[in-house]
């Protein structure tokens, strides 16, 4: 599984410890991702996603995971994200 925000496309960054004494070793910075479940309210069902904390605040900030999904570019999504969004659009079409 991939260390990768499902909805913000935020991943695993690389830089240096650096110690007192000026030494650098490489190390990496992981995204803080969380498995969450959104209420979809035109699927009327729960959306299991593994989110970044970013990502969860952009979309209450947004409100909720239908509106941010309608908004959303299709090059900022996972697949599983974008395979709602899909369902999502189908669904208010109907």
């Amino acid at each position: 599984m991939a260390r990768r925000c499902a909805i913000t496309g935020k991943g695993v960054m690389t830089g240096n410890n650096v110690s007192h004494a000026n030494n650098r070793t490489r190390r990496r910075f992981l995204p803080n991702l969380q498995e969450t479940s959104f209420l979809s309210d035109v699927l009327g069902r729960l959306i299991r996603l593994r989110v970044s904390v970013n990502g969860i605040r952009s979309v209450e900030h947004a409100g909720g995971i239908d509106v941010f999904l309608s908004k959303a570019r299709k090059e900022d999504l996972s697949k599983d994200a974008l395979d709602f969004k899909r369902k999502i659009e189908k669904k208010k079409s109907s």
